[in-house]
């Protein structure tokens, strides 16, 4: 009988919750939040790890004491080892977020969103409650104490305790939490995630996940009791449950079918991702924890189960329609990519003091990316029928600078514009300095080189420029146009001075290098003059702190480079987004923020590559070409992108 989603519908309502503070909160509770729901220290914060303190410093007072000889080592050990594991989650997390942009091995083939990733930024809540139990047995459990490095007696003990009763009564108290009274109450809020990443395994009611604490302890407080406990054997203990949780929720399958063929029994101790994937999906199957041989058991195992771990391994790398060629910007940039903090890259790009900390790991960081020489996938969204990605060119904007780097960057991009060739792409487009003037010549080059590309190349610049020139307010009659003068400045410019906008800049050699660019019938309204009361600013790169303070008080600042100026004035002026558009709920997958751009906002880079796609423009925009802009920006609107104002 087929198995039928009987909490389908409460699932996808708290799935619904919307990204507002407001709806953040609801994303922080099961459908019906039950008694201890809310995590006693939520409302500190990032300063919730305070709640630490008192037993870290009991131990660096005993070391500072008594020296290493005399000193506890399992209760040094404890801080050390919750850090450790704090690493391995983000490893998985970092993983899992690689492999399911390439689309390889995917179990459910649906995207997250912002709201997921809010419900489960909590994820480090349970290592903090692990860290508390573990200081309070080492200091009040007998046998808890002065614990050996290695006991094989002990180890043994733990883990047949596990197999037998921490098993059994996991998948007992597991089919409770499905009966509509806690469900509703507790463990509704875990199975709001339908598709899993590593760390939904952990995102649990407060109450709940102390029950499952308590579930895990008793193998190591019967070995405490019992006199064979060790440090090695609680530490093994404890990443194993990591692993197998992370594992099992990471949506895509890696246990290789030989294993089991291998050793058949293997299949009744030892779960995998698609197996779990089928308890989140249907709800009432597959209810063990780790060791599946209680759903067999008790005839609650999905009969689709092998089926479909065999297929999920037979998924291949998705075929891609539209490139869009990114790169990293600052060195904290790393942690923000979608691979990179989740709850980090959820939020607009900002440089937080704890990133800069940790400098050291941000430029191994650098090297890591620059040996490995190749680009890397770090998103995948869909819209309608149309398959998107985003590859990130191993460089930081500091590279591009470097004229002995140009070679080497051009050489990267090239390849990643065949590769998108060969895998049958339709578009590719340059973001951020990959179609810079100075670098390629705005894509220029590559098609000089390669005149018979199939790909198409788009640089993005009339989108963006359309972008600009539609930001500027109704009723405005004059602007002043300043910094470095790119494609997208000579675009915005020319479309300005064609609807009888006066143009004014004050560099006289920009001037007379953009005056000629434009139409004879508007250059009229092109002018040189030091002078301005005009309140809409155009700007871009190279615009100085001393520039921006000629502007006068209430200047609307609107930036037409793909970089945020330097926002000096605070007097009343205003700052718009970069060049950027608000994105409709058909493009999905969407759960990281791009850049410093707000959620579920694009660069028009990035959108014009996806709107040259969707209407099968069959020519590229690179160099010195400029599409319609009314026209492309008619389109954007038509497939429901929109102004940031209006997202």
């Amino acid at each position: 009988m087929e198995q039928k989603p009987v909490f389908f519908l409460i699932s996808v309502n708290t799935v619904s919750a919307r990204s507002s503070p407001k709806g953040q909160h609801k994303a922080d509770m099961a459908t019906n939040p039950g008694f201890l729901s809310e995590w006693p220290w939520k409302r500190l914060g990032s300063f919730k790890y305070l709640v630490l303190a008192p037993w870290v410093a009991h131990g660096f007072h005993q070391l500072a004491t008594k020296g290493w000889r005399e000193t506890d080592l399992g209760y040094i050990a404890i801080l050390p080892s919750m850090l450790l594991r704090a690493l391995h989650n983000q490893a998985w997390i970092t993983v899992s977020r690689l492999q399911n942009a390439r689309g390889r091995k995917q179990i459910v083939d649906r995207g997250i969103e912002f709201e997921q990733v809010d419900r489960e930024r909590n994820w480090d809540d349970q290592i903090i409650l692990s860290a508390i139990l573990f200081y309070l047995g080492a200091l009040h459990l007998p046998g808890g104490q002065h614990l050996p490095l290695w006991r094989t007696d002990g180890a043994v003990l733990v883990a047949l305790l596990h197999a037998g009763p921490v098993e059994l009564l996991y998948y007992w108290f597991h089919r409770a939490l499905h009966h509509h009274f806690l469900y509703t109450r507790y463990h509704s809020h875990h199975h709001a995630s339908i598709v899993t990443e590593p760390i939904t395994s952990v995102i649990h009611p407060f109450a709940e996940l102390v029950a499952y604490e308590l579930l895990f302890s008793i193998p190591m407080i019967a070995s405490a009791l019992t006199g064979t406990a060790s440090i090695v054997a609680f530490e093994m203990y404890m990443l194993y449950i990591d692993f197998m949780n992370n594992m099992g929720h990471c949506n895509f399958e890696l246990v290789p079918t030989w294993l089991f063929r291998w050793f058949p029994p293997l299949k009744y101790f030892m779960y995998t991702p698609s197996f779990h994937s089928l308890h989140h999906t249907q709800f009432r199957t597959n209810y063990s924890l780790f060791m599946p041989f209680y759903d067999y058991i008790y005839n609650t195992m999905d009969k689709s189960s092998d089926k479909l771990h065999e297929n999920s391994l037979k998924n291949k790398e998705e075929a891609v329609d539209v490139v869009h060629l990114t790169h990293l910007t600052s060195l904290q940039s790393i942690y923000h990519m979608r691979p990179g903090f989740a709850e980090y890259a959820s939020k607009p790009y900002t440089s937080k003091w704890y990133m800069r900390i940790m400098w050291p790991l941000s430029w191994l960081s650098m090297v890591l990316t620059w040996v490995y020489g190749s680009w890397f996938t770090v998103e995948r969204n869909v819209m309608k029928k149309l398959r998107i990605q985003s590859w990130a060119i191993p460089r930081y904007n500091f590279h591009y600078g470097l004229n002995w780097e140009k070679e080497a960057i051009n050489s990267l991009i090239i390849k990643a514009i065949h590769e998108a060739d060969k895998n049958g792409a339709k578009v590719v487009s340059l973001g951020l300095l990959n179609q810079a003037q100075s670098l390629n010549g705005s894509g220029e080059l590559y098609l000089q080189k390669y005149p018979k590309l199939g790909v198409k190349l788009v640089d993005g610049s009339s989108l963006a420029a359309a972008v600009v020139a539609n930001s500027i307010p109704q009723g405005t009659d004059q602007v002043v146009l300043a910094g470095n003068i790119s494609k997208v400045a000579r675009a915005v410019a020319t479309a300005l001075c064609k609807n009888n906008i006066k143009v004014i800049m004050s560099n006289k050699q920009d001037y007379h290098f953009l005056k000629p660019k434009i139409p004879e019938d508007a250059a009229d309204n092109l002018i040189l003059s030091k002078t301005s009361i005009a309140k809409v600013w155009v700007i871009g790169e190279g615009l100085d702190t001393a520039e921006q303070f000629r502007a006068p008080k209430g200047t609307h600042f609107i930036p037409y480079s793909p970089f945020p100026p330097r926002a000096v004035r605070k007097d009343c002026c205003t700052y718009s987004t970069t060049p950027a558009m608000g994105v409709p709920k058909t493009l999905q997958n969407v759960h990281s923020c791009e850049n410093w751009l707000p959620r579920r906002v694009m660069s028009a880079w990035r959108i014009a590559g996806i709107i040259h796609a969707l209407e099968g423009w069959n020519e590229h925009e690179c160099g010195d070409t400029v599409l319609d802009m009314d026209k492309i920006w008619s389109a954007a609107i038509l497939h429901g992108f929109c102004p940031v104002a209006q997202a």
